[in-house]
């Protein structure tokens, strides 16, 4: 940092990474432990009922997995502009940066990263979070980001969010990114559910619950993506134009929100046209070849059949006539 008017312009502070934050490492970390102890006992399983363990236990992890990480990621929205722009207040200097919006349910992340980094004997390399969860206040995230002497930049593009921005696109973003979040709590609910039922077993209410897991999410989905049909001020930046499209969280959530309807569906359809295969792939056949076994022969003492027959020689007895 260097010094203007002897002071320092800029503070250090804790950054949150735009894509992922302590908050999905955590839950990625508890998903993978419990993979990782499903691999552990696999071993004991025998047969190709391992393999069918392997991808019910697998893909069930994946879809809740999903469902959580996401609701912390920060990429369902994102874009990127390269620009040549003001870099501080007051000042003429320019510099040339690559410039990135990200937003995701709780918040947005602006990135200033300079192209090079270092330039007018700075590092350019910023990435600012503004929230607006409920009970967060973004208006004042943004007037901490004011004291603290943000680029110019970031506060350019996080102004376009504020309550008392003209583009009127802050209430627009925090209710629907609220809705689509609650939806996936929903979903998280009906994912635990499927599982219990597939447990109990009640497989076919099982696959409707997997239906209704992914109906949720594609609920999410459009809530979040209501906000693409209110007018979007335009971010310019000279003559270049920062504009965003569906990241990559919105995209795994519609790729597993899909899957969870392919699986539903599998399950409901197996369930009235192939029950046994359906039974096979979840290891609830009963194997009952030893019930239907016929006995050849049985030897029985023939003491208690024949009385005057000699101990020594053992008769034959058919079993049906027992």
């Amino acid at each position: 940092m260097t010094l203007f008017d002897s002071i320092y312009p800029f503070y250090p502070q804790q950054r949150k990474a735009f894509v992922f934050d302590v908050s999905t490492i955590i839950v990625i970390v508890v998903f993978l432990t419990f993979a990782c102890s499903f691999l552990l006992i696999i071993p004991g399983i025998r047969g190709r009922v391992r393999l069918y363990w392997t991808l019910r236990v697998l893909l069930s992890l994946v879809v809740g997995v999903v469902i959580v990480a996401v609701q912390f990621t920060g990429d369902w929205e994102t874009g990127w502009v390269k620009a040549n722009t003001s870099y501080k207040s007051f000042s003429r200097a320019l510099v040339k940066a690559d410039i990135g919006l990200h937003v995701g349910l709780g918040g947005v992340n602006v990135t200033l990263m300079g192209n090079p980094v270092s330039q007018i004997n700075e590092t350019i390399h910023y990435n600012e979070h503004f929230a607006w969860r409920l009970g967060a206040d973004y208006d004042h995230s943004y007037s901490e980001g004011l004291k603290r002497g943000l680029p110019s930049p970031i506060l350019y593009v996080a102004e376009k969010f504020t309550k008392q921005s003209p583009c009127g696109v802050h209430r627009q973003y925090r209710i629907s990114s609220h809705y689509a979040s609650a939806t996936l709590w929903v979903a998280f609910c009906t994912w635990l559910i499927s599982n219990m039922l597939f447990s109990m077993p009640v497989l076919v209410y099982g696959g409707y619950m997997l239906l209704v897991t992914g109906a949720f999410m594609i609920f999410s989905l459009l809530s979040f993506s209501t906000v693409r049909n209110s007018p979007m001020c335009p971010i310019q930046f000279g003559i270049a134009t920062l504009r965003t499209g569906y990241g990559g969280s919105f995209w795994l959530t519609l790729a597993t929100g899909l899957l969870c309807f392919v699986a539903g569906i599998t399950v409901v359809a197996l369930h009235y046209f192939n029950l046994d295969l359906l039974k096979t792939f979840f290891d609830l056949r009963e194997d009952k070849a030893e019930e239907y076994q016929e006995m050849t022969e049985v030897y029985i003492n023939p003491h208690f059949v024949n009385e005057g027959l000699s101990p020594s020689e053992p008769s034959k007895l058919n079993p049906n006539s027992i």
